[in-house]
């Protein structure tokens, strides 16, 4: 039964690491429930701490993939017209133009609102690549995290 639990606990952390670049995907979770599966095993002993620590660090993650973009945004001089903007072209993005909306959808959707808003064009731009920007941090963010499971993983806890 450990040799299954093994393969799908691998699976799971593969899989979840690929997730930290597509996002129908939801990396750091799946990651998680790779935990799960070797801690079901006889082999991996992780603390309850640990695993608590980690579901928080996921719950956090998580929540900052969506928000990183939007402070982005706010922080390179954007609006609320361009914090509206990049959340609705990251929908868009995804939804309609996948792959390469998951990275542009933010930024042209920044840039877009700002318009809109009335701002200039190059400070509508600024707005977006900081949007830009904030997606990008977020991804690294879920690499750190989905490498340091797969680390915990490798090293037993």
């Amino acid at each position: 039964m450990d040799i299954l639990l093994y393969v799908l606990a691998a699976i799971c952390l593969l899989t979840g690491f690929l997730g930290c670049f597509l996002p129908v995907l939801p990396g750091p979770p799946v990651s998680y429930v790779g935990l799960l599966l070797l801690q079901a095993t006889d082999r991996y002993d992780f603390s309850i701490t640990q695993l608590v620590v980690w579901a928080l660090l996921v719950v956090g993650v998580s929540a900052l993939d969506y928000l990183m973009p939007i402070l982005g945004t706010k922080y390179s001089g954007g609006g609320k017209w361009g914090k509206w903007g990049c959340l609705i072209g990251s929908v868009v993005g995804i939804v309609f133009f996948s792959p390469w909306g998951i990275l542009l959808g933010p930024l042209f959707g920044a840039w877009i609102g700002e318009l809109i808003g009335g701002k200039a064009v190059g400070d509508a731009a600024k707005a977006g690549l900081g949007a830009f920007v904030g997606f990008m941090i977020s991804v690294v963010l879920k690499v750190v995290l989905c490498g340091y499971f797969v680390y915990c993983a490798v090293i037993g806890g």
